[in-house]
């Protein structure tokens, strides 16, 4: 069985542990707490690594997730809510849900920063086809990252550590959900 193929069945098969999650918050405050983390999240990101700025600057789209919890031993699992933006401009409630499978062991927060490079990924994530997973670049934005000379502008997914511990090589797939502001 392919690695893509693996990932599509374990996305498959746990999509149902999250399938309890809402993609948008509950309540007004929520919202706009979600929507304040999430910018403050990119602000962040960028001060940690200015070329990130130039990164999301001409592309289609992007999602932050300020706060991704993840778990697991053997078998895992994570969840975390953000907002998606269109050419800089925040247009929707996103949720990612993985899961993995592998040696893991323990929990971890941490932000995320999705970037979508085309405009099919940006409507795939709308309409909810859009799963991530093996063959992404992937960027960890330290506390030196920004004098890191290995930055990878071309990277799909950029992701801030929080806390926790975890011990993971596990193969894994995430899918997107979204949810318009007007909804």
């Amino acid at each position: 069985m392919s690695l893509t193929r693996t990932i599509a069945l374990l996305t498959a098969l746990f999509a149902a542990l999250f399938a309890g999650c809402a993609t948008a918050p509950a309540t007004r405050g929520e919202k706009e707490t979600l929507q304040a983390s999430a910018r403050a999240t990119l602000d962040e990101m960028i001060a940690r690594n200015p070329a990130l700025q130039d990164t999301i600057r001409n592309v289609p789209g992007y999602a932050v997730f300020p706060s991704i919890g993840k778990g697991g031993v053997l078998v895992g699992g994570a969840h975390g809510q953000g907002i998606l933006y269109e050419r800089g401009v925040p247009t929707g409630y996103v949720s990612v849900e993985q899961a993995s499978i592998g040696a893991q062991l323990g929990g971890q927060t941490f932000a995320q920063l999705l970037v979508l490079h085309t405009p099919q990924e940006v409507t795939d994530v709308k309409a909810g086809r859009f799963t991530a997973g093996a063959g992404m670049g992937v960027v960890v934005l330290s506390q030196s990252a920004s004098t890191q000379t290995n930055f990878n502008p071309n990277a799909s997914v950029f992701v801030l550590p929080r806390g926790g511990l975890m011990v993971d090589v596990s193969v894994s797939g995430q899918r997107i959900k979204y949810q318009s502001f007007s909804a």
